[in-house]
């Protein structure tokens, strides 16, 4: 497909060339459930890359998130801090359990958590802290884990947007107690729809699995463990068939190789508009040192939501499709009736109403100039 003289579209999900191959091998071997083998290869893979104890593939990685909130026994009333500029399964996967999402403000150059913030707005309710590595740079995991050591919290890494990245030489992912991923058509590596949970702490391995197959000690079953299977703690459906693992292998297979082109892609963008931050036209995104990042997106930050809204309606009558992002969750109908936000929220929706995120994907190569040279035009 090309796009020279067409619509630039913001995201285009990659294909390695190896996704129909394994699609039909996974057919051939007579199994479409979940759990088979192409399952049992991403398990492998991502337990090594990210060095966790335990990686589950989900249907979703708000399926992952959920069996999170499932481990960590929350109860009616329990507290969740975590940022509100994120996507609305961060919150909706706690208020499920009947906790309460605590909103803290994001730093206004990573936009992530404010890890300053945390300690501030822990209560005799809080159990966990659930952070969000926005644009897959890491958060500040040391400060974030000591806080939870000295209060006796849980974290949650929302690792959605994360695959492939690192903080001070450990994998995104690999760091909290718990953590997930997305696999969505929109991030790096996809599925088209799909996540894993990925467990760090030994004491909740044995329970996601139950969790995981539906409240059933079913795994055991099938490793000899027991001589039945049965029901025996909360579950759900939350495993993918055996279809989009084998999609899911064929992208794991390539994961260095897609990140790598991502990354090259984030390069020139961020090369192209360093005059124009020098000049205080736009503000371009910053990765702090030690975090290395998996070029998930490219942002622009203006000045302010009328030059952003005229930034995204230039570009569109370029044939370029370039978006915005959260609506933060603490301004939502839902936000307001389930959570709270602990201080002001000040740069959350400063920035959620100046960023613009420009198109980003493997095959774009060929039309970055153009993508370029529209965004320059306008900026000069």
């Amino acid at each position: 497909m090309g796009y020279s003289g067409g619509i630039i579209p913001f995201n285009r999900p990659f294909m390695t060339g190896h996704e129909t191959t394994y699609i039909l091998e996974a057919h051939t071997n007579g199994q479409l459930a979940g759990n088979g083998p192409f399952t049992h290869r991403c398990h492998g893979w991502l337990e090594q890359y990210t060095g966790c104890k335990k990686a589950l593939l989900t249907h979703s990685c708000t399926g992952a998130l959920e069996m999170a909130a499932l481990l960590l026994d929350l109860e009616p009333g329990d507290e969740v801090i975590m940022p509100s500029y994120t996507f609305v399964s961060t919150a909706n996967a706690f208020v499920l359990r009947g906790a309460v999402p605590v909103f803290v403000d994001i730093r206004s150059d990573t936009l992530n958590i404010d890890e300053t913030l945390i300690e501030g707005a822990i209560t005799a309710r809080t159990r966990a802290i659930c952070v969000v590595h926005y644009a897959g740079v890491a958060c500040d995991m040391n400060a974030i884990m000591a806080v939870a050591e000295k209060h006796g919290l849980a974290v949650v890494e929302d690792a959605a947007q994360a695959v492939m990245s690192s903080y001070q030489g450990r994998s995104l992912g690999g760091i909290g107690h718990l953590a997930a991923f997305s696999f969505h058509e929109t991030k790096n590596v996809i599925a088209g729809e799909g996540g894993a949970l990925l467990v760090n702490d030994e004491r909740f391995v044995e329970r996601a699995e139950i969790i995981w197959e539906k409240g059933t000690n079913r795994s055991s079953f099938f490793r000899g463990e027991v001589d039945k299977y049965t029901w025996i703690d909360l579950g759900s459906s939350f495993l993918p068939g055996e279809l989009t693992a084998a999609f899911l292998w064929a992208q794991l297979e390539h994961a260095e190789e897609i990140t790598t082109r991502r990354i090259a892609i984030w390069q020139q963008y961020h090369a192209a508009f360093a005059s124009f931050e020098a000049d205080g036209h736009v503000r371009r995104p910053l990765i702090p040192e030690g975090c290395a990042a998996n070029a998930h997106m490219y942002y622009l930050l203006f000045p302010s939501l009328s030059e952003r809204t005229s930034f995204i309606r230039a570009m569109r009558d370029d044939g370029i499709h370039t978006v915005f992002h959260y609506v933060p969750l603490h301004t939502s109908p839902a936000g307001q009736r389930f959570c709270r936000a602990h201080g002001a929220m000040r740069h959350t929706q400063d920035l959620a109403d100046r960023i613009v995120r420009l198109p980003l994907w493997p095959g774009l190569e060929p039309y970055l100039d153009r993508v370029i040279n529209c965004a320059q035009r306008y900026l000069g």
